[in-house]
């Protein structure tokens, strides 16, 4: 039977752009490359339970503005070690927040990711993929924002997101027929 863990793509616009919280691994498979937090379910444990579990405790993140299920891999030769099923999600910080990681964990730009463990590069591009468009017809955006913010900064959010630029009218004008910004 194989093992079924967790793994959170939790993105974050850091400096003007998308950015995944990824930390390196200290051990094999894929000693020293970079991988998506995670881990084990626990018996008796919800998918949801475990992997904010993993977050608290693995990279120190208790709280994402947004968490959703994005997909679950199963290829049987995903990890060279043991058959692993993952359910992967993609959590979002806001622009402004800057969480207390542990030194072996860092933020990544999601177009430019170093060496990944397993999947998870692609993870990460998978989760980039639904939240962009997700931003097309939610307002899924607003979880990558601060609480309070201008126009302008909500563009410089759905630009670094989306990865080209977006025109501020343009966007008043969806997110408002939208009823989501007044």
């Amino acid at each position: 039977r194989p093992t079924q863990v967790t793994l959170a793509a939790v993105l974050q616009v850091r400096n003007g752009v998308l950015q995944a919280l990824l930390w390196q691994r200290a051990l094999e498979p894929f000693a020293g490359a970079w991988a998506l937090p995670g881990g084990v379910l626990a018996p008796d444990e919800t998918l949801e339970a475990s992997i904010r579990r993993h977050l608290a405790v693995k990279v120190d993140l208790a709280e994402v503005a947004h968490l959703e299920q994005v997909a679950t891999y199963g290829d049987p030769g995903r990890n060279p070690v043991e058959w692993e099923i993952a359910t992967a999600y993609l959590g979002l910080v806001p622009l402004g927040v800057d969480p207390s990681v542990p030194p072996d964990t860092s933020w990544r730009p999601v177009d430019d990711l170093p060496s990944t463990a397993f999947d998870h590069g692609a993870i990460v591009h998978s989760a980039r993929d639904r939240l962009r468009g997700k931003l097309s017809y939610s307002n899924i955006g607003f979880a990558l924002a601060p609480t309070t913010f201008t126009l302008n900064e909500l563009r410089d959010v759905y630009t670094a997101a989306l990865g080209y630029d977006v025109s501020a009218t343009n966007l008043k004008r969806v997110l408002v027929r939208r009823g989501a910004i007044v």
